[in-house]
């Protein structure tokens, strides 16, 4: 079954949706936690309860919908219905499920439904916090597929972030720090070999997500870029014997080494990818942060010039203010004579000093302003190369490492074999040399 779920509001319009007449039939199946028993008035008491907190997309909507092939009942739509919102923490909540009825392009009937809760706790008027939901739909639409016997599509099982040729840098890491899951494995060979009809088929799918099928010492097994071997019986739960009927006989297989170097490939080709990918970021940092140096650089000389200009003509008209102060004709002989003259000129010597002062202060900020914005501009892109750089030199540590995997893997069981011969004895028979006794 194929689940679609998404957050929303608009609650007149989500009930014409369900309600609308190009369905050939529409049926209400149940309305629970509402005091309405029809769509538009649930919904807008959704909406009224909504209104005492800040939620704008207060209802959750879900599509059920069943593939043509399968033999779903309006049960089993109500218990997926009951699994998605016990794991999406809806328990409880106010829900309303409707089932549509119309013809596809082929002429075929389909039925499919929609289930629509409140996400609003009336008790502590609060949104209920919805994380994760599309993974968790993922999860449970494969244990519906798997549960009834149904071919899962491709979308299920090839996920791009398990296929090692598609991991980021980002994702990279993060594996490296953290464990394997063994359900995750399992479940893993386990759609594998559901969706598999044959041992090509299956070694493909095992591809996808990161495991070469190879022959062990025992019969099949799948080996991954770690060198781990994994039987195939034991993780998708079956007999050997099994096994064999579908795959045949694991003769014309790679060997677990060469299947370990195939694994080990796949791996350090994306490392490599990933490797180009941060020098090309790098070269292109590098770029754009001498394309800003270059702008900035422009921008501190203009500002520089405007406040050269703006000093210039302050202190042109600060002179002339200045100026002004001395009477001219028998006024300004009369200062003279009283020395009023000479205080003035002290004056203005004084009031030119300070206005001298303050405008070297006033290019000492803003220089100091622009160094200060040329050294944050440092630090980031040294941050930045470090970064960088460091991400680098990881990659390439990881892709001699795994390279150089499969030989030590190699050397450690050679090693192994050498050390149990050396503590094997051989058998020694318990014979008396001085013969029978007899008495």
């Amino acid at each position: 079954m194929i689940l679609h779920g998404n957050q929303r509001g608009g609650a007149k319009d989500l009930a014409n949706h369900l309600m609308k007449s190009e369905n050939e039939k529409v049926e209400i199946h149940s309305i629970r936690g509402f005091a309405s028993d029809n769509l538009y008035d649930a919904f807008n008491e959704a909406y009224a309860i909504s209104r005492g907190t800040r939620c704008k997309q207060f209802l959750y909507s879900l599509s059920i919908n069943p593939p043509h092939e399968a033999d779903i009942q309006d049960k089993d739509i109500e218990n997926t219905a009951n699994e998605v919102e016990h794991r999406l923490g809806l328990s409880g909540q106010p829900r309303i499920i409707v089932f549509h009825e119309k013809r596809g392009r082929d002429g075929q009937l389909r039925r499919h439904a929609h289930a629509v809760w409140s996400r609003i706790d009336a008790v502590h008027l609060k949104a209920i916090h919805l994380p994760f939901t599309k993974h968790k739909l993922r999860e449970i639409s494969r244990d519906l597929h798997i549960q009834h016997n149904l071919k899962m599509p491709e979308g299920l099982l090839n996920y791009t972030d398990r296929n090692p040729a598609n991991f980021t840098l980002e994702q990279w890491q993060q594996c490296k720090r953290a464990k394997k899951d063994i359900d995750e494995v399992q479940s893993i060979f386990r759609d594998c070999w559901q969706l598999s009809d044959s041992r090509s088929s299956f070694a493909n799918a095992l591809h996808e997500n990161g495991y070469f099928l190879a022959k062990g010492r025992r019969g099949f097994v799948a080996v991954d870029y770690q060198g781990e071997k994994y039987a195939i019986s034991r993780y998708v739960g079956i007999r050997t014997q099994q096994v064999r009927e579908k795959l045949g006989e694991p003769d014309k297989l790679p060997t677990v080494e060469q299947a370990h170097k195939l694994a080990v490939k796949q791996v350090t080709d994306r490392l490599d990818a990933l490797n180009n990918q941060e020098r090309s970021k790098l070269n292109t940092k590098h770029l754009n942060a001498q394309a800003k140096q270059k702008h900035m650089k422009a921008v501190h000389s203009r500002q520089s010039a405007e406040l050269k200009d703006q000093h210039l003509k302050r202190r042109k008209l600060e002179e002339e203010i200045r100026q002004l102060r001395f009477r001219k004709g028998i006024f300004g002989l009369w200062d003279w004579l009283t020395g009023e003259r000479k205080r003035t000129s002290d004056m203005n010597e004084k009031e030119k000093l300070y206005y001298l002062k303050r405008d070297r202060e006033e290019a000492k900020s803003l220089r100091n302003q622009q160094l200060e914005t040329i050294k944050e501009h440092a630090e980031r892109l040294k941050e930045t190369r470090i970064n960088h750089y460091a991400a680098i030199k990881e990659l390439q540590q990881d892709i001699e490492r795994l390279q150089n995997l499969p030989e030590k893997i190699a050397e450690e069981e050679r090693e192994k074999q050498q050390e149990s011969q050396r503590t094997e004895r051989p058998r020694r028979r318990n014979r008396s040399r001085d013969g029978p006794d007899f008495g």
